[in-house]
């Protein structure tokens, strides 16, 4: 939510409001009350920050409810959030661009996105006192209230929500992974495996479980539990890819020449688009900034930088080796059914080959990191739940409300994986047009709230980068929806 806010007065200013929306601004508003202190003391509780003072709502809501998370915090949560399964999918794309185009592209698409993360770090606290931590709010007071919601709403929902249900997806089907890998050929083990459904249940109810935590500052160390998860699954998915003899048969060729002009290029860009899902997290980038402290002395803009760089850091040694090296293990092997990419390559080529204890451990870190990231994306969901409660009763959440909420969520998000088991493979059309929130919007926003000087270079990088994310977008899209249609789509409804 945006906040003003005027050192050493005690005054309520809210940002200006249009007469034609002033219920949907009021809703997007946070007013911050100052009160004159003594600048020798360091005043850093929830409540008064450094000598901010905030409005009762924004202290009741999971996002903003505490912001004393450091750098430390932040990095936790983007590592855990920016990071995960798409990037084991990264060897398909090179499958399709060959080496040299392959990691070109990758580059290109990690300096874009990085780009656009540090402009949604500079847009959050673009004025010492004005706050934007909710990428909704920034997308409403860069674009206008009609426009912004039209443009992000969607993105915003699919990148959060859908996120879930895909978490529970994925959670529930390693799960049935390691009881099978455990129970499968043993003959001490007499039990039967769960249906694919209560896999599922079992997996929400964990996450649920875990989700009673608050705010999003309290799931930090989650989120450092989910951050060292993805590094090690990661690390021993691509380090014990290289160390096994390569499949007889693969191939490392571009194009299959048998394929027409049409298809090569829908292949490209299903490659580029797979690329550029990859990078993901963008959707938290402000929500994470507004758990950090800010004061006019010091804004969390630098602490945020630190964050970023950090996990930026990690995230490139973790995503460069498992396109590289996952590449070079298994050529055009890798499957893109699924979702898992690599690691189902290397459990069907090298599984039987691999011991029971290393092929559980792997599908032990991905359930574990499935848990801790469902916990940063759904309390993006908790939070737009409590403005809906608190605005109207004006009140905080008890906490069985709050309990019940997020039970609620837990039970949709649920029916949703059952209704819906089939969303991965719809990723690259339905997470395709989600990409301008990562790619594009952030360009338009830095235009429209830093106002630079008309064809100047920072204009002309911005529109530039803003108009191409945008007509990329549309190719992936059209590709994406090519493919289906060629392919086909097996729409299992209920039958996970």
């Amino acid at each position: 939510m945006a906040e003003m806010v005027e050192r050493n007065y005690r005054k309520v200013m809210p940002l200006p409001a249009s007469p034609s929306n002033t219920k949907t601004l009021g809703e997007l508003m946070q007013m911050i009350t100052i009160i004159a202190i003594d600048p020798s003391k360091d005043v850093t509780t929830s409540a008064s920050l450094q000598g901010y003072q905030h409005n009762p709502q924004e202290a009741w809501l999971p996002i903003t409810e505490s912001r004393n998370g450091n750098t430390f915090f932040a990095a936790f949560h983007l590592l855990c959030s920016g990071i995960g399964l798409q990037a084991l999918l990264l060897p398909v794309a090179f499958a399709t661009l060959g080496w040299a185009w392959g990691i070109i592209c990758l580059s290109l698409a990690f300096a874009w996105q990085l780009h656009t993360i540090f402009i949604l770090v500079r847009l959050h606290e673009l004025v010492p006192g004005i706050r934007y931590s909710r990428y909704m709010h920034l997308a409403i007071v860069s674009f206008g209230p009609k426009l912004g919601k039209l443009l992000a709403l969607f993105p915003v929902l699919y990148n959060s929500g859908g996120m879930c249900i895909i978490l529970i997806i994925t959670g529930g089907r390693t799960l049935d992974l390691i009881f099978k890998t455990l129970c499968d050929r043993d003959a001490m083990c007499h039990a039967k495996s769960l249906t694919n459904t209560e896999w599922f249940l079992v997996f929400t109810c964990l996450a649920i479980l875990i989700a009673q935590l608050p705010n999003l500052n309290s799931v930090a160390w989650v989120s450092l539990i989910g951050a060292i998860t993805v590094v090690l699954y990661s690390t021993l998915i691509w380090a014990l890819s290289i160390t096994k003899d390569r499949p007889i048969g693969i191939s490392y060729g571009q194009f299959d020449k048998l394929k027409s002009n049409m298809e090569k290029f829908s292949d490209v860009l299903n490659a580029l688009g797979i690329i550029a899902l990859a990078f993901k997290g963008h959707n938290v980038i402000l929500e994470i900034q507004g758990t950090l402290p800010s004061s006019p002395k010091q804004t969390s803009y630098k602490s945020m930088c630190t964050g970023v760089t950090i996990s930026y850091i990690v995230i490139t040694m973790c995503q460069y080796p498992l396109a590289i090296a996952g590449f070079w293990a298994y050529g055009n092997k890798v499957p893109y059914s699924g979702g898992q990419g690599l690691l189902t390559a290397f459990s069907q080529i090298h599984g039987p080959s691999t011991s029971k204890l290393i092929m559980t451990s792997i599908y032990l870190l991905v359930l574990v990191n499935c848990l801790c990231t469902f916990q940063v994306y759904a309390m993006v969901v908790f939070d737009n739940l409590e403005v809906r409660y608190t605005s109207k009763k004006n009140q905080p959440c008890p906490r069985w409300v709050r309990t019940c909420l997020r039970i609620f969520y837990g039970g949709l998000a649920f029916f949703l994986s059952v209704t819906f088991p089939f969303l991965g493979s719809l990723a690259p059309l339905v997470g395709g047009a989600t990409l301008p929130l990562t790619f594009a919007y952030p360009c338009f926003m830095w235009i429209a709230m830093k106002n630079p000087r008309p064809n100047g270079l920072v204009w002309f990088i911005n529109m530039g980068l803003g108009c191409f994310g945008i007509v990329l977008t549309i190719l992936i899209v059209i590709a994406a929806a090519w493919t289906l249609a060629d392919k086909g789509l097996k729409a299992n409804f209920y039958k996970p």
